[in-house]
């Protein structure tokens, strides 16, 4: 343990806090820098500092640790109290060594004896930076009714538009790209993983295409322009909803294309499109929801037509309360909920689908959401700006986390394509070869 003098000397709470750091973070693998309120800065850990928490109270440190909770840090640095400084993916280890740290009831004895006598100087009565405004924490219902799903849409996707762009890819796809080797951009990428998709669903001009939870457009878009289709989509998203019409216009697809603010629930009519789309949307759901939701897929579709549901998956059956899930709900998506891959086909089968083929997308999510952190960290200005600090902080740990979580395949990310059976074989080709076009110089 490394100590950095402050510019003042060591206070109680100071000296209590430096020896509670230090049994804490004496086994801790990684390395980190520690600063408190006073100026004064620890070194912990077995390596050299790979990133700095800056603790600006007293009491919020005391809470921290006090309850060794990851979720407890996170809230701490969302509403400020907390600055990190360094690479988000170590920070991230922190909540695997919380979880693992074990200390005896002596040590716990005298770590809870020195935090409790933590307190901010008399002068120093401030509230913390973010006083009561906890505007960006969702309340999470869990009922998924149609007025508590529109509530959800809008904590997520109504941020701002402009603050989306600044990490989006140019057609501001918020999904798993698709990447041919991992040397391509996100641009790129994304342009790959709409013509995949347009391909397993064997668009042909003419057809009738429905998007369910079409984002800003980008699908829709793609599928009409290059597949020749008529495509409508569907969101309950108001800011999604503008800039897809007004990407609409901007490329001459009225007539061709069109989106509208409705529930998957309400769609009306039998059997009214060749094809069905459904891209980053059965997240939000919920697990009891999944069979109106595929039952209206199939209710849609036309005999014989294909039905895609590109979506994350979880190792974990059932949406089981734990620290991930919870910063999720918290934090991101409030209401969210993720299934088993194998849940899913179940369901997609007992709803009346084929399935005809299933590949997983995990690498390519990994890589997609390393090209999302580096570039919101790139414009962390400007997306302050749009959205405020909270949510930039919000965003670039839930997106790093989530790399992490693909990466160690804790997550995954499937394309499920389905068919609507009518008494023939079904309307795809008898190889993989037609997915696979030569690469483009």
């Amino acid at each position: 343990m490394k100590l950095v003098e402050g510019n003042a000397g060591h206070t109680r709470s100071t000296r209590h806090a430096l020896h509670i750091l230090k049994r804490i973070f004496r086994d801790f693998p990684g390395g980190l820098e520690v600063r408190l309120w006073d100026g004064h800065a620890v070194s912990l850990g077995s390596h050299p500092p790979r990133f700095t928490m800056t603790f600006r109270d007293p009491v919020k440190f005391r809470e921290v640790m006090l309850c060794r909770d990851p979720l407890r840090l996170a809230d701490a640095h969302f509403s400020g109290a907390v600055e990190i400084e360094g690479s988000i993916y170590d920070v991230l280890g922190l909540k695997d060594y919380f979880q693992s740290l074990r200390l005896s009831a002596a040590e716990k004895a005298a770590i809870l004896a020195r935090t409790l006598t933590i307190r901010r100087p008399p002068r120093d009565r401030q509230e913390d930076a973010a006083g009561d405004d906890r505007s960006w924490r969702a309340r999470a219902s869990g009922r998924h009714s149609k007025e508590s799903d529109r509530h959800a849409i809008a904590f997520h996707y109504d941020v701002s538009n402009e603050f989306y762009a600044l990490w989006l890819d140019e057609q501001m796809v918020y999904s798993c790209a698709y990447f041919e080797t991992p040397e391509d951009g996100l641009d790129q990428a994304q342009r790959q993983k709409l013509d995949h998709l347009c391909r397993k669903l064997r668009l042909k001009p003419g057809e009738r295409l429905l998007d369910i939870g079409c984002g800003w457009g980008g699908l829709v878009c793609w599928a009409a322009r290059h597949y020749g289709v008529k495509a409508h989509g569907i969101t309950l998203s108001h800011r999604q909803l503008e800039h897809a019409q007004r990407r609409i216009r901007e490329q001459g697809l009225e007539g061709r294309v069109t989106v509208e603010l409705r529930d998957y629930r309400d769609m009306p009519g039998q059997e009214c499109f060749d094809k069905v789309v459904s891209v980053g949307m059965f997240e939000h759901v919920g697990i009891r929801n999944l069979p109106v939701y595929f039952r209206t897929a199939h209710r849609l579709l036309k005999p014989g037509g294909l039905f895609m549901n590109h979506g994350i998956t979880t190792q974990n059956e059932g949406w089981c309360r734990n620290i991930d899930n919870e910063f999720i709900n918290r934090y991101v998506f409030p209401d969210g909920e993720l299934e088993t891959i194998s849940n899913v086909q179940r369901g997609m089968e007992q709803s009346g689908f084929e399935i005809l083929d299933v590949e997983s997308l995990r690498a390519h999510y990994a890589l997609t959401l390393r090209h999302w952190v580096r570039r919101l960290e790139d414009r962390r200005q400007d997306a302050i700006r749009y959205a405020g600090e909270a949510t930039f902080r919000i965003w670039r740990m839930y997106m790093a986390a989530c790399a992490l979580q693909f990466e160690a395949g804790e997550m995954g990310l499937y394309q499920i394509l389905g068919g609507k059976k009518n008494n023939s074989l079904p309307a795809v080709p008898l190889t993989r070869r037609d997915l696979y076009p030569p690469r483009s110089s």
